[in-house]
């Protein structure tokens, strides 16, 4: 069983996994405050309307949601994973951004209360007694019931609780023993990894187990950029205690990955067995916001954005952009060559953010930017005797490298190879035999080509 929910507005699919001992059902609350996106609430294998299947172990849940994604074709999604849902959609979240086929849809994660890819935290005389509530039958009302009031703050309305109550009686006895036993219990750490695509990670304010402490410590250190939020009136149960709240959560989250949303033949393109998984990986990477780098202040970041845009004025996502770049110059993988008579990127890039400084550069209008631009361009602007800026022979040229590196940082996005129809990254996916081009003509296009019409 699965709930859809097909809104107006475009933008990524939402695909929600429940907790132990739910279904689809619980996300029912959720949905209703999300009335303009397109969501799948599917059943996980042995609980809900899945219950006839049994336990399946922690690999084979990730491979079964592996499955579901690329049976369905999706263009762009959004992972949101409640508890047990969480640990699964963290995993595949890991093999998406490593590049795996028919995985590229897959834009951001949100963990609600979630399972970690380690060990779960859980005390184990709870854990024992909720082994015996199944242990010879299925639980009765009464246990079911004890189970779903110790994972709220308060008592759950009577819908609410009934709908919980029930969706704990009919899971599959073999899967609720399964995670308890064995997959909750399973140590993923090392196949999780660090993960690159941008993570929402929400702990109930009440939650004894997996609250914000355990979020912070065994969820967060998997994720390269991801916000920890805190929900207040909610201890596990959220979709339950909280909807409203979550659901306006879910909704910033998708906002700020949206802008890695590409148009949905080349996101297919890019997802299909032309590409190789180190293709796709690294592509899929230049979508996702880097971490900011020690080395650079919040005024040198200022500064870069400001630049970005006066070099490329009809581009989106300057200050992304600008943090992309100078992620780069951070790491040393710039384009390998400087000017003679600059010093090493970071130096030369540290001087010229603090000669701008020295010009007021920033807090300029749009107009007196493009005015100081063109005088430093003409070795105008520079200071020869401060050390800590550069002379005004090196920042013309260093402005010449700005500029450079701003058009090759933005030639190698995907949103940009999108736009201007290039596809020459699908020429050669993981078999021996690359397929290449059959067609060379100029304006005759190969039926898996997405042309600029067909990608907008």
């Amino acid at each position: 069983m699965q709930l859809t929910l097909r809104g107006l507005m475009t933008g990524p699919t939402l695909v929600f996994l429940h907790a132990l001992g739910a279904s689809a059902k619980e996300w029912k609350p959720v949905l209703h405050y999300l009335p303009g996106r397109d969501c799948v609430a599917l059943d996980l294998p042995g609980f809900g309307a899945a219950a006839p299947y049994g336990y399946l172990n922690v690999a084979a849940m990730a491979d079964w949601l592996a499955d579901e994604i690329r049976s369905r074709a999706l263009s762009s999604c959004v992972l949101v994973g409640h508890s047990m849902g969480g640990k699964i959609a963290t995993l595949v979240a890991a093999r998406a951004a490593r590049g795996e086929i028919g995985l590229s849809a897959i834009l951001g994660v949100v963990l609600v209360a979630a399972s970690p890819p380690s060990p779960e935290p859980m005390d184990e005389d709870r854990r024992a007694e909720m082994i015996g509530w199944f242990a010879k039958k299925q639980a009765s009302h009464a246990e079911a019931a004890t189970f779903v009031d110790a994972n709220t703050a308060a008592r759950l309305p009577p819908p609410l609780r009934d709908t919980a109550i029930d969706d704990v009686r009919r899971s599959s006895r073999e899967a609720w023993l399964g995670w308890l036993e064995r997959g909750s219990r399973e140590d993923w750490s090392a196949e999780a990894r660090i993960i690159s695509i941008p993570a929402l990670i929400l702990a109930g304010a009440d939650d004894g187990d997996l609250g914000e402490d355990a979020q912070l410590r065994l969820n967060l250190p998997h994720y390269v950029t991801a916000d920890v939020q805190v929900v207040q009136g909610a201890a596990h149960l959220i979709p339950y205690e909280q909807p409203q709240v979550l659901a306006a959560l879910i909704e910033g989250h998708v906002a700020n990955v949206t802008q890695a949303e590409l148009p949905a033949d080349f996101a297919r393109l890019l997802g299909s067995d032309r590409v190789s998984r180190r293709t796709r990986a690294a592509l899929l990477d230049r979508l996702r916001p880097p971490a900011h780098a020690a080395i650079w202040t919040a005024e040198n970041r200022t500064t870069a954005t400001a630049l970005v845009a006066q070099i490329l004025p009809d581009a989106d996502g300057a200050a992304i952009l600008a943090d992309r770049i100078l992620s780069g110059i951070a790491d040393g993988t710039g384009d390998g060559w400087r000017f003679a008579i600059l010093p090493p990127d970071r130096e030369a890039w540290q001087r010229g953010f603090a000669t701008m400084a020295a010009y007021g550069f920033a807090s300029l209008d749009l107009g007196a930017q493009a005015r100081l631009l063109e005088r430093v361009a003409d070795g105008e602007v520079g200071n020869r005797e401060d050390e800590a800026q550069l002379s005004p022979e090196q920042m013309a040229l260093w402005f010449e490298d700005v500029r450079a590196e701003t058009v090759r940082i933005w030639m190698s996005l995907p949103t940009t190879m999108a736009a201007i129809g290039y596809d020459g990254f699908a020429v050669g996916g993981d078999g021996r035999r690359k397929q290449g081009y059959t067609r060379t003509g100029a304006d005759d296009l190969e039926a898996w080509q997405p042309t600029v019409e067909r990608a907008s």
